[in-house]
């Protein structure tokens, strides 16, 4: 199965980057991604067995106790590749917790999988970034898009792609929320009984 770690968006972010594709739309070589599959990959593993589940969900599972939630941001827009003749058009993501998170997957699917499950995400560093179209045919660069856009990401999840000649279909095959400290605080203050003040 063809799998990637991923975090999916809020429908008000998505509105405000749908809003954004308008740009694109009016070029036939450009194709905007659907609304509902717009998310920011955090490590993609391309196909692995089924028998690699549960080490994956586990290991979404411990980094969820660990990284706590933080908040995203949207400044702008870019190319892959950014010189020459772009194929992808994105949105820039800011925000202190995807990069930790990002290294925190690559590094346990190393130390569970191997280094060759690593191989089909490439070894170009991770660049939080959300896909907004992908150049199919001849079509000129849109102007810079600005956005204001923030949220609070609370949560990840593994999710299963299932190529399809209309497009890919994603099932999000389970989430990990982010608790971090807090979480281990809640989880320890949970199995304490109450004292008098």
């Amino acid at each position: 199965m063809r799998l990637f770690y991923a975090i999916f968006l809020p429908e008000e972010v998505k509105r405000a980057l749908v809003e954004a594709q308008e740009r694109v739309a009016r070029y036939k070589g450009w194709k905007e991604v659907v609304p509902h599959q717009l998310h920011l990959t955090l490590l993609f593993l391309g196909e692995r067995p089924e028998g690699d589940l549960p080490d994956l969900l586990a290991l979404g599972h411990r980094l969820g106790r660990l990284h706590p939630p933080f908040t995203a941001r949207i400044r702008g827009t870019g190319y892959f590749p950014n010189e020459g003749t772009p194929r992808v058009w994105f949105a820039k993501v800011e925000g202190e917790g995807f990069v930790p998170l990002a290294e925190g997957l690559r590094e346990g699917v190393r130390e569970l999988l191997g280094e060759e499950a690593l191989w089909a995400g490439g070894d170009k560093p991770f660049k939080p970034h959300i896909t907004l179209a992908r150049r199919k045919a001849p079509a000129p660069r849109v102007p810079p898009v600005v956005f204001g856009v923030e949220w609070p990401v609370t949560e990840f999840a593994l999710v299963r792609s299932e190529l399809k000649p209309k497009g890919p279909v994603y099932t999000i095959l389970e989430k990990f929320p982010l608790r971090g400290d807090h979480g281990r605080e809640q989880e320890e203050s949970a199995g304490k009984r109450p004292q008098d003040h």
